[in-house]
């Protein structure tokens, strides 16, 4: 059966409308020849039936005309009976009568006797057999009878007989099975393609709902990413629309995301931008050498900050597409990887006379990424620094407790508010009253790179060190699951003829 297939480069693109009809039309292809097989078995039982029953019946007509004189077997068979017998037209009828020893006492020379007549007759008397033999070639069919000698029986106890047979060929039987065979196998060639067309007749009105579902999908516009209804979804079908509506709607979020993300780029670079236009319109201006001086510094710190925002933007889409990718976790040192951070920001602390202090707590292991969880820290560490005054504190540091990893960041700035603290991971995001320029974007960025290691990020008011006279300051802390080593697999004992 050749299916609905087409190719395209290497590989073969396989239609399922063609491979259903390949698994439903293929066990019919097979099974059909053992049907013909079992057919012509049976058919030929069916028709030998009757011609044995016939062949029982004059074998036994026969047996009532042997007659024994001085023990001597004779066949007295009428010259109308014999005519009768032979009465054939299409097969040919033989009979004989054999003693004990195979000789011939009446009847055709022709029907082939057996090997071993007195084996051959040892049923029971009075009950007809039938055996297969083959006389030129021809197969003939024989019945044949065992009929006692009367006296005693002989030294060996056993009763000796002659042997009676009647045989014919079996061209009648044969046309007989050839048209039972027919009048079953003949309408199967009308039956079987008639089948082939209904059952592909069926498949196409199975199909519809998936040609429909299709068309559906076909007619929709390109910007239109809602779910597809599951109303007129046939069941096998449903689990296939629920995946595909899953990944629109996950291209619903990732494009979200980026509108998202151009809208507030384009927001929060115009500012930078203007500010920049603006001060090197007034550096044109001036011919004071101090004042050109001064607008160009200004101009430099502008540049400063546009840089940090674009820097800021698009860490943060690198954290959101981390989130929708699956991204590679190895198991990593967290303390030695927050000490080597540290170290990096050290000099920058130091311009502000800031205490930078590190607390060393051993190896720590989490499953992460190096390079986002670096690019947390150092928004961490930023934040911490910009809000930190002169003369302020800044510690660092990591505890494994339990089942999870804490990493804290604390500082000595001004502190947070409750309210605030759940409102400083949102984006742009900027306490007023701090009076300290940034972009909004480095919580958010930590938020979102501390979802991609399903961890959990706060910033919450540090408690306030009465005896000591402390200042206000913030905690930020992420919670990590710590790494979970593979559990080995138990072996059993190996067991010993030793006690």
């Amino acid at each position: 059966m050749r299916s609905l297939r087409t190719r395209e480069g290497p590989d073969i693109q396989r239609s399922l409308f063609g491979e259903i009809l390949d698994w439903m039309l293929a066990p019919l292809l097979f099974v059909w020849p053992i049907s013909i097989a079992l057919t012509h078995y049976f058919a030929n039982n069916v028709a030998s039936y009757p011609y044995d029953q016939a062949l029982r019946e004059h074998v036994a007509a026969l047996s009532r005309q042997v007659s024994f004189v001085d023990g001597e077997a004779h066949l007295a068979l009428p010259g109308l009976a014999e005519v009768f017998l032979r009465a054939d037209e299409i097969d040919t009828v033989y009979f004989h009568l054999l003693d004990p020893d195979g000789r011939l006492l009446a009847g055709d020379p022709e029907l082939p006797a057996p090997a071993n007549p007195g084996g051959l007759a040892r049923g029971e008397f009075g009950e007809a057999q039938l055996r297969d033999d083959e006389y030129r070639g021809q197969p003939m069919r024989i019945a044949y009878l065992y009929l006692p000698q009367p006296g005693e029986p002989g030294a060996s106890g056993e009763r000796r007989g002659v042997l009676l047979e009647v045989g014919e060929t079996t061209e009648k039987r044969a046309q007989l099975a050839n048209k039972i065979i027919a009048s079953v196998i003949v309408p199967q060639f009308v039956i079987i393609p008639l089948a082939v067309v209904l059952v592909w007749f069926g498949l196409s009105q199975g199909l519809r709902p998936l040609t429909r579902l299709r068309n559906r999908i076909e007619a929709r516009r390109e910007a239109d990413l809602s779910p597809i209804s599951l109303g007129r979804v046939p069941e096998e079908l449903r689990p296939l629309t629920e995946a595909f509506n899953s990944i629109l709607a996950r291209m619903q979020q990732n494009v979200s995301a980026q509108r998202r993300f151009i809208a507030d780029a384009a927001h929060q670079m115009r500012t930078p931008l203007t500010g920049l236009k603006t001060q090197a319109q007034l550096a044109m201006r001036e011919t004071d050498p101090g004042e050109l001086k001064h607008a160009l510094r200004q101009i430099l710190t502008g540049a400063d900050r546009a840089s940090h925002l674009v820097d800021q933007l698009l860490a943060l889409a690198r954290a959101e597409a981390s989130d929708r990718a699956p991204h590679a976790l190895l198991t990593l040192d967290l303390d030695h990887l927050l000490r080597e951070v540290v170290e990096t920001w050290v000099l920058r602390a130091l311009e502000k006379r800031i205490d930078l202090g590190y607390e060393h707590a051993g190896k720590v292991l989490i499953d992460g990424n190096a390079f986002l969880l670096r690019e947390m820290i150092n928004n961490l560490l930023d934040n911490a620094l910009r809000y930190t005054p002169v003369g302020g504190r800044v510690t660092a540091r990591v505890a494994a407790l339990g089942d999870f990893v804490v990493l804290e960041i604390e500082d000595s700035g001004p502190g947070i508010s409750e309210d605030e603290s759940l409102k400083v991971f949102d984006r742009f995001y900027r306490g007023e009253g701090t009076g300290v320029e940034g972009s909004g974007l480095g919580l958010a960025i930590v938020r979102e790179i501390a979802e991609v290691h399903k961890a959990a990020a706060s910033l919450r008011p540090k408690a306030r060190g009465v005896a000591e006279g402390e200042a206000d300051g913030c905690v930020a802390r992420i919670v990590f699951p710590a790494h979970r080593p593979p559990r080995q697999p138990v072996q059993e004992p190996v067991q010993t003829g030793f006690a």
